[in-house]
């Protein structure tokens, strides 16, 4: 089963947000290859809840997939931040998922812990210049994560 990393600005949204929801949509992602990550989620495979844009960027927790990925409603709420005017809804580009609390993690882990591990040197993450709000994560680096929490 896949697992997967994607990044949110907890200001918008964070982990102990999900926390207290319990699920919420995933949207507002608008990049083209975080898109197609999302499109090939399915239900019941698990990613890792990333803090970005923030003074401690790192992994804050787990979440699930609860919702396959589908048209995303925030491109056509022209109060969403994430609208796109040249969206409709016979052909909207962007994709949502709905995502589930599992876990916060007793601590963060930051970015730059997981940039010193040598299982996780092909992540994205951990890569200069790396943007993707969704990436792929391998069993191998699964693993690699889990050990350090």
């Amino acid at each position: 089963m896949p697992y997967w990393l994607m990044k949110s600005e907890p200001d918008e949204l964070s982990i102990h947000d999900l926390q207290r929801l319990g699920q919420t949509c995933w949207d507002g992602v608008r990049n083209y290859q975080a898109r197609n990550f999302m499109r090939s989620m399915q239900a019941g495979e698990q990613l890792f809840f990333y803090h970005s844009s923030c003074p401690e960027p790192g992994i804050a927790g787990i979440a699930r997939i609860i919702r396959a990925a589908y048209p995303d409603p925030s491109a056509l709420d022209s109060a969403s931040p994430y609208f796109d005017a040249k969206a409709s809804s016979e052909k909207n580009p962007w994709s949502a998922v709905d995502v589930a609390f599992v876990e916060t993690f007793k601590q963060l882990i930051p970015l730059a812990e997981l940039k010193a591990q040598s299982a996780l040197l092909e992540l994205p993450l951990v890569h200069k210049g790396s943007r993707l709000s969704v990436m792929p994560v391998s069993a191998e680096e699964w693993a690699a994560i889990l050990a350090l929490r």
